[in-house]
């Protein structure tokens, strides 16, 4: 008997034995898959790093002068669109929006050449299938034509708007950028220098503008004319207030001008010009005012005096 059940128990230790050799076996071979490899996790993240930082402005915004979808790609070629990216009306209102490179302009071509045909087949259905509109024929195809046609120009409407946008935003932080540009150049820095400073500094209040002052420095690196980059400045924020510094740049560059005197009134000038602006907005807030006041407050103020004399005269009759 003791040694039956000592056959058994030494039976039941092999086959755990066996049982724990096995699982060892199947941890040693898969450790490396389930543990991490602090050197592969490093390259990972480092090469990752690179993209991002490829793929990123150094305001920490994405960069537009990516390649296009290869669908757009696609339909640019087939279209032969290759004339209408030559225009440059196109490709300057693009990078007024912040959209620089071959890629934008690919990629808002195919879709300004989509946009009609789609909307004309939403329309479409729309018109004919679930409105029960008792129009003549050509009347829900005018209306269709229509919604095509303002289709077409809707990505123009999204370019418009999006310029209008950042020039707003560059406008705000113009005069404290070129207060800092003159400070910077009364303390003996060069122009590169300066903006190179203030594209970092100004990075907080307004990420557009150091991102133009940002690429201004990289061309004034690399392009053979420093007239160049100033004008290229110019004609990617379109603000009267900058073009009027970059022609006081031009010009100091050209004659050897002194850059602190001109910095110093074109600051004090748009500091002013910003000031007046907010007067003007300050000046058109009672008007816009009256409205609301009149829908939401005159009706709450007379219930509030109206009704304990209303009470009064209710209780006394």
């Amino acid at each position: 008997m003791f040694a039956t059940s000592l056959a058994a128990n030494a039976d039941l230790l092999v086959a755990s034995m066996a049982a724990v050799s096995a699982f060892g076996a199947v941890v040693l071979v898969c450790w490396p898959y389930f543990a991490p490899d602090a050197f592969r996790d490093r390259v990972r993240r480092i090469a990752g790093g690179r993209e991002e930082t490829r793929d990123r402005s150094p305001t920490g915004e994405p960069r537009l002068t990516t390649r296009p979808k290869q669908i757009f790609k696609d339909i640019f070629d087939r279209m032969n669109l290759a004339d209408q990216a030559e225009d440059g009306e196109v490709v300057r209102k693009l990078r007024m929006a912040g959209y620089r490179g071959e890629g934008p302009v690919v990629t808002f071509l195919a879709i300004r050449l989509l946009t009609a045909p789609a909307i004309f087949a939403v329309a479409a259905v729309y018109v004919f299938a679930i409105l029960p509109l008792d129009y003549p024929f050509f009347v829900k195809f005018a209306m269709i034509t229509a919604a095509a046609l303002f289709g077409y120009f809707v990505p123009a409407l999204y370019i418009h708007n999006r310029i209008a946008k950042r020039q707003k935003a560059i406008r705000h932080g113009w005069p404290d950028a070129l207060d800092l540009i003159l400070i910077c150049v009364e303390a003996g820095m060069g122009i590169e220098r300066a903006f190179q400073k203030v594209s970092q500094e100004i990075g907080t209040q307004s990420a557009i503008l150091a991102d133009e002052l940002s690429l201004t420095t990289a061309e004034l690196s690399y392009l053979p004319e420093r007239r160049k980059a100033y004008e290229n400045l110019a004609l990617r924020t379109g603000l009267d207030s900058v073009k009027g510094v970059v022609t006081s740049l031009v010009q100091a560059e050209k004659f050897g001008t002194s850059l602190g005197p001109a910095l110093r009134v074109l600051a004090a000038e748009n500091r002013s010009i910003r000031m007046n602006e907010a007067e003007k907005k300050a000046a058109t807030l009672p008007p816009k005012l009256t409205v609301p006041m009149i829908v939401f407050f005159l009706p709450v103020l007379f219930a509030v005096i109206i009704t304990p004399a209303a009470i009064q005269i209710s209780s006394t009759l």
